[in-house]
This record gives structure tokens, C-alpha cells and sequence, in this order.
């Protein structure tokens, strides 16, 4: 669904944000967007990597 969106839609979605929000609350929106996908991408790795943990534990009582 979104790989179908290209420039034209990008541009779109910009203006509208602009319109909606202003020039002086997007970079406020910005940062936050982009400290939750952070915390988003940390949990993931540490789930990943805690079942990577449990995985090897199981190998190693085999």
C-alpha cells in the first residue's frame, strides 16, 4: 500500500501536514515520530535477541 504512494503523494502528505499542523509544531512531530520508532526498533531488538538467548539455552541442554 505505501510503495505505491511516490513523489506526487509524498509532496501531498507534506502540504497537508503543514496545513494542519504548522511550520513551528512539525519538527516537534518530527522528533517524537522519531523517538518512538527509536524505542520501537530497541524493544524489537530486545526481544530478538532475548529469544535468540532462549534458543542457544535450549541448544546447549540438548
Amino acid at each position: 500500500m505505501l510503495a505505491n504512494i511516490g513523489v506526487p503523494g509524498l509532496i501531498l502528505i507534506i502540504v497537508l501536514a503543514l496545513i494542519i499542523f504548522g511550520p513551528k509544531k512539525l519538527p516537534e512531530l518530527g522528533r517524537a515520530v522519531g523517538q518512538t520508532l527509536g524505542e520501537f526498533k530497541k524493544s524489537a531488538r530486545e526481544l530478538t535477541s532475548d529469544d535468540m538467548d532462549e534458543t542457544k539455552k535450549v541448544e546447549a541442554t540438548k
